[in-house]
Parts: C-alpha cells; structure tokens; sequence
C-alpha cells in the first residue's frame, strides 16, 4: 500500500477518535449540567438534540436519566471527561502521525474490547456491533503497519526507540 494511502488511514482513525472524544465530552458536559438542574437540564438537552418528544426512545431515555441521582451522574461526568481525553490525546497523536499514538491506541483500543463485548451480551445492538468491528479493524490495521515499520515493541527487530 502507497506510504500516502497508509497515512489517510491513520488521519481516519485520528479523526475517528476525536470524533468519539467529541461525543464524550458532550456527555460529560450533559451529567454535570443534569446535576445541578435535573428536569430543566432534560428538556435542554431534548430540544438541543432534536429528539421526538413523543417517540418510545425519548420516554425510554428520560426514565433512566431521572434515575440517576447526582453521585451517579457525577462518575458518568468524570469518566466520559477522563475517556475523552484519552481519545483525544491518541487522535492528535495520530493526525500528528506519531508512532508512540500507534501504540498506544493499539493498546488502548484492544483493552476496550472485552468491555464491548460484554455490553453486547449484556444489551444487544447493532450499533454495538459495528463499534467492535471497527476497533478490531484499527487494532489489526495498526498491528500490521507498526510490523511492517519495525515499531511494533514486541517485536525482535523493534526500534522503539525511533517512535519520534
């Protein structure tokens, strides 16, 4: 594959991870604002996003957000927060096209995995789905390039060391 090809595959996977961060940070933002305004937060958020007021998944999503007490909605606010900067430090990493981001979103994408797989056991979707695809798909992509380079850390011949 052309070295210029390899590099808009790792911009995609960069941009794939902010795109999550992005998200993320939308949903720790949305826990701290439900905090402190819980019903008033809901109906800004609602109209924010566009949901239909009256469909089955809006009623769904509103009776489990009232659920959650502000404990609750704090540990969802620090971990979407912390996850968002993880995701953004492996997308600047990337699109800066650093070998050390290869690794770690390797390692960071495959530790994921069980976790996602459980979800999908737990909760069926097919969204779920795709998203296990796709970071299997990054997972294997990087593994196979950082070979390739020689900068994959477990392999013999690795120059880890010139990971820039």
């Amino acid at each position: 594959m052309p070295r210029h090809s390899r590099d808009v595959l790792i911009r995609l996977i960069g941009l794939f991870k902010l795109v999550k961060a992005l998200l993320l940070i939308a949903v720790g933002i949305g826990a701290l604002s439900l905090r402190h305004n819980h019903d008033g937060a809901i109906a800004a958020w609602i109209h924010a996003l566009v949901f239909d007021p009256h469909g089955r998944l809006f009623h769904e999503a509103v009776e489990k957000i009232s659920g959650l007490d502000t404990r609750q909605l704090a540990g969802i606010a620090i971990g979407s927060l912390v996850y968002a900067a993880v995701f953004t430090i492996e997308g600047v990493g990337l699109l800066l096209r650093r070998g050390w981001a290869e690794v770690l979103t390797v390692i960071i994408t495959t530790s994921f995995i069980p976790l996602e797989v459980y979800e999908l056991i737990e909760h069926r979707s097919w969204m779920k789905i795709g998203v296990i695809v796709v970071n299997a798909l990054i997972v294997v992509y990087l593994v196979r390039r950082l070979r390739r380079e020689g900068h994959w850390p477990f392999h013999r011949r690795s120059r880890l060391g010139e990971l820039r």
